[in-house]
């Protein structure tokens, strides 16, 4: 959390919270191919070896609060898992927990799809993809 990620109520601002999901989902499976320099090595690199002309689409975001995310000069305790895969689209799910408290404080999901830039059209989800997220398989807190 960044000081600056507060808003006038005190807790981190709701347009930060998607943020940080961002930040989440890239550190839990890598940036997309050509993107950003070498640094560490993820586990689950879902992005890093997508075709050429394959981008990852965010499709949709899903948001419930479920109390403040106060300003902490610790990093917040966020979980990544699977909670869907389809034909031509994947779903992150994130718990995101204060740090002291253990409070959760935010369910989410994102909805994503491979989209390829040459043809206009979305990708099916391939095998290796599916068995790659397989392993991080849970529930939805949405449904």
């Amino acid at each position: 959390m960044r000081w600056g990620d507060m808003d006038a109520y005190g807790h981190v601002n709701n347009v930060e919270i998607v943020r940080i999901l961002e930040e989440a989902r890239i550190h839990a499976f890598g940036p997309p191919a050509g993107t950003g320099l070498p640094g560490i090595e993820v586990d689950l690199p879902v992005f890093a070896d997508l075709p050429a002309s394959t981008q990852a689409l965010v499709v949709e975001h899903r948001v419930k609060y479920l109390s403040p995310l106060n300003y902490r000069n610790i990093p917040a305790r966020i979980e990544v898992w699977i909670s869907a895969v389809k034909g031509a689209s994947f779903t992150v799910a994130y718990a995101i927990f204060d740090p002291v408290t253990g409070a959760r404080c935010v369910n989410a999901e994102t909805v994503l799809a491979f989209f390829h830039e040459d043809t206009g059209t979305l990708m099916r989800v391939a095998p290796d993809k599916r068995a790659l997220l397989a392993p991080l398989t849970g529930p939805s807190d949405f449904r």
